[in-house]
């Protein structure tokens, strides 16, 4: 699905139907871009529906301000899916919402935007926030952190092996000239990079990283994965969409860890039906159809996972 802004949803029938089980229930999609899967689950719902969104990027917002104005069942806030548990509190649904959705990642409009800092292809301010009203940008932070800390940034975030080839260029770099458009950095991390991946461009890595660490995204995917276990009601459901294996390794992880219920000693005899756990994996990890990869090539790093709270 391509809306009017010429963003195609990624996986956009798949989640909206893993996640909504009841015509009727209260639902989040924590990662509101351009609103297709919120449109499509707002078709799904009956007049008793009712759908929460989030999204830090105030383009987003102001997209979803229209939808809220012509749809009275859908409301949207500005900031971060952690925390929405906020806003449903007030609400009055905790331990009720019927479905979460999470599509991760930076969306196609704030990678085609060069003015965002997210593209290494395309030159704009090295921004990188997703809110970009809010904390520091990838030039200030490249500019005041050390060597060691970019390095470690860069290879855990973006499991990049050259990592400390690629911060020593940028502290050399830096001294001579401030690293302040995405093109300059992506020159330096392509000079530094001796081994370039088939396909991909040599910046891809260290700007990920850079953009995981500068938006906080794997500590906020955490952050709701544990809250999710208390807003979801018996039988709600977590969809999330991941795009590249850091994401998709806590997701499955922290769906193993609570398919196993209470953590008794591996020795001690248990009974099944004692065990208690707090999610049920349904289904195995989907990926997007041949056909979606055709339509929209960056699509083919999607992976969905789906689990259930017990009834």
């Amino acid at each position: 699905m391509t809306n009017s802004l010429g963003h195609e949803t990624v996986m956009l029938h798949p989640a909206v139907d893993a996640l909504v089980t009841d015509r009727a229930g209260f639902y989040v999609d924590g990662t509101f871009g351009r609103g297709g899967h919120s449109r499509l689950i707002l078709e799904k719902l009956d007049a008793d529906g009712r759908l929460l969104a989030t999204d830090h990027d105030p383009e987003a917002i102001t997209v979803g301000l229209q939808l809220m104005h012509d749809d009275a069942r859908f409301e949207i806030v500005r900031g971060s899916f952690a925390d929405v548990d906020v806003r449903i509190n007030e609400l009055g649904y905790n331990k009720r919402v019927a479905g979460i959705l999470l599509d991760l990642g930076v969306s196609s409009p704030q990678l085609d935007d060069a003015g965002r800092g997210f593209s290494f292809t395309n030159d704009g301010p090295l921004d990188m926030r997703m809110d970009p009203d809010r904390g520091y940008s990838a030039a200030e932070w490249i500019a005041s952190a050390s060597e060691e800390e970019i390095a470690n940034v860069i290879y855990e975030f973006g499991e990049e092996r050259y990592s400390r080839r690629i911060a020593k260029a940028i502290v050399r770099e830096r001294a001579v000239s401030p690293i302040t458009r995405t093109l300059q950095l992506a020159e330096i991390v392509k000079l530094a990079n001796p081994a370039w991946e088939k396909h991909k461009h040599p910046a891809t890595r260290a700007f990920q990283a850079i953009r995981i660490f500068i938006n906080r995204e794997l500590e906020s995917l955490e952050i709701l994965l544990v809250k999710a276990l208390n807003l979801l009601a018996p039988g709600g459901r977590l969809v999330i969409i991941s795009f590249h294996s850091l994401e998709d390794r806590i997701v499955k992880q922290f769906i193993q860890r609570q398919s196993k219920g209470d953590d008794f000693p591996r020795d001690l005899p248990v009974m099944t039906s004692a065990i208690k756990p707090l999610l049920v994996k349904i289904g195995k990890a989907i990926k997007a159809s041949d056909e979606e990869i055709f339509q929209n090539p960056r699509s083919r790093s999607a992976v969905m996972r789906v689990a259930e709270k017990p009834v």
